[in-house]
Parts: structure tokens; C-alpha cells; sequence
């Protein structure tokens, strides 16, 4: 499992240098979007990723690697909409958004290293596409609950479905290699 937590760890801080690199170009432009429409960014990702896994053709041109790292960066963003109320600022501190993106990495890690142990890292016999299938059945679970006003009656709530988004997304972009172009 060694293994995993340094693969891990590879693909978060590329993701977050490219949080990082956005944050300094664009501030936090993202405060502006509710959980929901965060929620419809994440679809988007995921349904183009699912759409150039079954027709094989990339007209944009942008990798479905790039889209994963999206989809980290989203739930990242989506998780501090839901957790941080507190924050009434549109515009963040550079240095605050990236110490809120690392407390909830290291959330999500943590997460990922207590299912790893009890599901034996059973992700790494998955296919990315049933990965990508993974993350947006997850969606769809997302926007019943938003629907449904955040209320639900046995299931998880929607910031755990943002960190199984995110963790999903770490072990494809894993499989895809992302975490080896780091070391």
C-alpha cells in the first residue's frame, strides 16, 4: 500500500499545482458557483471522458488525463462550498484556498487509505472506464440530493460523494500514469 500512497500523493500535487497556477491567474472566480453547478462542471468532465472512451475520438483535443485532474479540482471546490459556510468572501487569499485545497486533500486521502485497506485496493483490477462510470453514477447521486434539498433518508451525504468523485478520479488518472510524470 506504500506503493499507493506515493502514487496518490503524485497525482494530488499535480492537481493542486495546477489548483495553484489557476487560483494565481483567475483568484477564486469558482466562490461564485453553488455545490450544484459545481456539481454540473463535474458532469461535464465526466461525461466527455465517458464520450471519448466510446467513440475513440478526441475532436477538442484536451486528454481525458486533464479532465480528471478537473474533476479533483471541482470536488476540491464543491467540498470547501459545502463545508467552509463560514466563508462569506468571494475573493480568497491565494495562500488561504490552497491551505483549504490541502485540508481536504488530505481528507480525501485519508479516506482513500481507510477504503484501500478494507476493499484490498480492488481499484487497481477496475478499468478507467468503469471508473469514469463510477464517478458519474456518483453524479447522479449528487443531483438527487441537491434535488431533494440536501435531505436523505439512509445514504451518504453529498460531500462524501464529492470525496468517492475524487478519490475515483486519483486512481484513474493512477492508471493513466499521471503520477509517474511527477517523480
Amino acid at each position: 500500500m506504500n506503493q499507493t500512497n506515493i502514487e496518490y500523493t503524485n497525482v494530488i500535487n499535480v492537481c493542486r499545482d495546477i489548483f495553484s497556477k489557476k487560483t494565481k491567474d483567475y483568484g477564486t472566480a469558482w466562490r461564485i458557483l453553488r455545490p450544484s453547478s459545481l456539481t454540473d462542471q463535474i458532469f461535464i468532465k465526466a461525461q466527455r471522458i465517458r464520450t471519448l472512451q466510446e467513440t475513440g475520438q478526441n475532436k477538442v483535443g484536451e486528454a481525458i488525463e486533464d479532465e480528471f485532474v478537473a474533476i479533483v479540482n471541482y470536488c476540491i471546490m464543491a467540498i470547501i462550498q459545502l463545508r467552509e459556510t463560514t466563508l462569506t468572501e468571494m475573493e480568497l487569499p491565494a495562500d488561504f484556498a490552497i491551505e483549504l485545497y490541502d485540508k481536504y486533500a488530505n481528507e480525501a486521502f485519508e479516506l482513500m487509505a481507510k477504503k484501500n485497506h478494507d476493499y484490498g485496493e480492488a481499484w487497481r483490477d477496475m478499468r478507467v472506464s468503469s471508473l469514469t462510470d463510477l464517478i458519474l453514477m456518483k453524479i447522479l447521486r449528487v443531483k438527487q440530493i441537491e434535488d431533494n434539498n440536501g435531505a436523505t433518508i439512509i445514504s451518504e451525504g453529498i460531500d462524501a460523494n464529492y470525496f468517492d468523485m475524487l478519490n475515483y478520479s486519483v486512481f484513474s488518472l493512477i492508471h493513466l500514469n499521471v503520477s509517474t510524470t511527477t517523480n
